[in-house]
């Protein structure tokens, strides 16, 4: 069936977001929802192409604004905004969870709610979960695991899958070795897969192309079956609403 798809404008305060909806129809009955965290560049085809290939087997997913309106494609506003939520994981969380918001509001989402994140993303989801946010469980594809405010033992409510490019130059391996130790101290649900020979944004075919960044095809099937295996975890084979098989396709997903 043909994926349907909304450009839907929201706010976090005063600032103006429009973010991507995607389902596919019709559907049978209500389901799971994803919410997708676009990476450094904002809200572009990537993320929106993740979006749909998750809608693509049942989910109603919805590829938020980090940002605001104006800010993608513009490089000054863009890494303005990106050292503005950086520091400050309180707004970033509540910037994110506007977008958590519009999803858990549509009429095809059950109430159960996951986050998938890249690169920038990936960081953006790993603080929701560092926050106590109550959500099925995040997926950081690629994303910083540093953080200025550690888990805190019990609060991480959502279950935790991290996938890392062992050769990242951007997420050195101290990091990795911090992310685990804060995890262990939190008693969190969590997972990490670390893909040998890959650089920091291995899912991303088309750029950016920058040092440290580099797209590797195996790296990206083999955490797309990694996504898989998460989501069918946290859902069951019900979360694919109804559809005759579960499985994700491998390429692209991530």
């Amino acid at each position: 069936m043909p994926i349907q798809t909304q450009a839907i404008g929201y706010r976090d305060g005063d600032t103006e977001l429009t973010g991507l909806l995607a389902w596919d129809d019709p559907r049978a009955h209500r389901g799971p929802g994803i919410l997708v965290v676009h990476g450094g560049a904002g809200l572009d085809n990537h993320a929106k192409g993740r979006a749909r290939r998750l809608a693509e087997h049942g989910f109603v997913t919805f590829a938020c604004d980090m940002y605001g309106n104006g800010v993608a494609g513009n490089r000054e506003r863009v890494m303005a905004r990106i050292m503005e939520l950086r520091s400050d994981p309180v707004k970033l969380c509540q910037r994110a969870r506007a977008g958590i918001d519009v999803l858990a509001a549509q009429p095809g989402v059950d109430g159960r709610v996951a986050a998938v994140g890249y690169c920038f993303g990936g960081m953006t989801v790993l603080e929701l979960a560092r926050s106590g946010v109550d959500l099925a469980g995040v997926i950081s594809v690629h994303g910083s695991l540093d953080t200025s405010r550690p888990a805190q033992p019990g609060l991480v409510k959502a279950k935790v899958l991290v996938c890392h490019g062992a050769l990242d130059p951007h997420v050195p391996m101290t990091q990795v070795s911090g992310f685990v130790e804060e995890m262990n101290r939190a008693s969190a649900d969590w997972q990490l897969i670390v893909y040998g020979n890959s650089m920091h944004g291995f899912t991303h075919e088309v750029g950016p192309y920058v040092p440290g960044v580099a797209y590797h095809a195996q790296s990206d099937a083999r955490s797309a079956a990694a996504v898989q295996g998460f989501l069918l975890e946290l859902f069951g084979p019900q979360g694919n609403a109804g559809h005759s098989s579960p499985v994700i396709r491998s390429a692209g997903l991530g």
